[in-house]
């Protein structure tokens, strides 16, 4: 009896109740992993999803994920010893994900902890330091908060220490810019915390500390945060090569070598409408990766489903030059988003003309019979479900790729129809 790739692969996933939203397969599943915590998104898939996948792969083999977000599948190939490469629009994502996978010498843990107690003492809030261009900055944080946050990062931009311990108090220092601010993610669409008791009760995009009625000791929170991430240095420490490029997943082959990669692992932007730039604009403006709200936009139009600033005005006269979506009843589906909202409409045809593009691409650059899984989530839009996983599957049998299916592994945490899916296939 034929065996495909879910009953390989994913037997451990699939079992049991699919009803159940299953929080270890969420992004809750890789909090305080190591590297894997030191900045997560919320919407992330699970580790524990590709570490299921990976068990029944060969070191011998080059992984692909070619929507890298925060490096979850090229962090856990290399710790296992599987070389990994990943692909990302997001310019601040590369640098992360690089920074995740570097190795480190011994030396690292015990400089970062030095630096880290200089600095703690530099987050005087003395309101002369440089802040970022983010638009209404003061919803972020307060006057004191913000000028603390100031004098921190001046500090760790002007210090002498090795570029990778550079790189790593950033990194402490977005955990605590975040946690002290007023944004909340407890949704996929951010808003601002009103108030002590809804801060409480929400939880931030990446880790984050408790909240209380005391003033905010900045520097004690930084020297908490260097400590997580120090303690990440000798947790999941890679022995394979792993690096993560800049560029376009509908062009993979401008910036991968063609035939390359054996097992595909990844997890596309759900077509809900969540832009990642919107949800990364303060790590990027902090960090240097954006300087304007027009950047913002032009950077989330290059990503698949981003929507956010000038992406929404271009949507609005966007037009498909790539032929039809090969699912028998994609323009019926489109046609009835478009009755309720014609932007919407054109953002979900948007969406599927791009991910054919990505799969385009993505048989220049794997090895014949290179296997794939794809994490999707089905949406709804007004009364329109739309069937992802289905959309999927049809695009890669269209791509001329075989064995495909699905197995829904979770429900998710909103409608009662979502659902978390693997769609799988193996190239020709």
């Amino acid at each position: 009896m034929k065996m495909d790739l879910a009953d390989k692969y994913l037997s451990n996933l699939v079992a049991g109740n699919n009803q159940r939203q299953k929080a270890h397969l969420t992004f809750r599943g890789n909090a305080k992993r190591g590297r894997h915590g030191w900045l997560r998104l919320t919407p992330a898939y699970s580790l524990h999803v590709v570490n299921e996948i990976l068990a029944n792969t060969g070191p011998d083999e080059l992984i692909l994920d070619p929507f890298s977000g925060t490096a979850t599948t090229t962090l856990a190939s290399v710790t296992r010893g599987i070389n990994a490469h990943s692909v990302d629009v997001n310019p601040f994502l590369v640098w992360l994900g690089n920074v995740k996978l570097r190795s480190f010498p011994q030396t690292t843990a015990d400089e970062l902890l030095v630096e880290a107690s200089r600095l703690r003492k530099a987050a005087s809030g003395t309101g002369s330091s440089w802040t970022p261009n983010l638009h209404q900055i003061e919803k972020w944080w307060d006057e004191k908060t913000l000028a603390s946050l100031a004098d921190l990062f001046a500090g760790i931009s002007n210090c002498k220490a090795s570029e990778p311990v550079v790189d790593l108090l950033k990194i402490a220092f977005c955990k605590v810019m975040i946690s002290t601010s007023n944004a909340s993610f407890g949704h996929q669409s951010m808003s601002f915390k009103k108030a002590k008791a809804v801060r409480q009760s929400q939880p931030t995009l990446f880790a984050d500390f408790d909240d209380s009625d005391e003033p905010i000791d900045l520097g004690r929170m930084f020297a908490v945060a260097v400590d997580e991430v120090a303690e990440g240095l000798t947790s999941e420490t890679p022995t394979a090569s792993g690096a993560v490029f800049l560029g376009d997943s509908r062009h993979l082959d401008k910036v991968l070598k063609k035939s390359a990669y054996s097992t595909v692992i990844t997890s596309p932007p759900y077509p809900n409408r969540m832009s990642y730039i919107r949800e990364l604009r303060p790590y990027m403006y902090w960090l240097g990766f954006l300087e304007s709200g027009r950047q913002a936009g032009e950077m989330d139009w290059q990503a698949i489903g981003g929507t956010w600033g000038c992406a929404t005005s271009n949507l609005s006269v966007w037009e498909s030059t790539n032929g039809d979506v090969a699912y028998p009843h994609f323009n019926d589906i489109v046609s009835a988003i478009s009755e309720q909202h014609p932007l919407l409409g054109k953002y979900v045809h948007r969406y599927f003309d791009d991910i054919k593009l990505h799969l385009q691409s993505l048989r220049k650059v794997v090895t014949p019979k290179a296997r794939c899984f794809y994490i999707v989530g089905n949406s709804k839009f007004y009364d329109t479900m739309l069937p992802v996983e289905e959309i999927y599957a049809a695009l890669f049998v269209d791509g001329g790729f075989t064995d495909v299916g699905w197995k829904a592994i979770r429900k998710r945490n909103s409608k009662k129809e979502l659902f978390e899916f693997v769609v799988h296939a193996v190239a020709p």
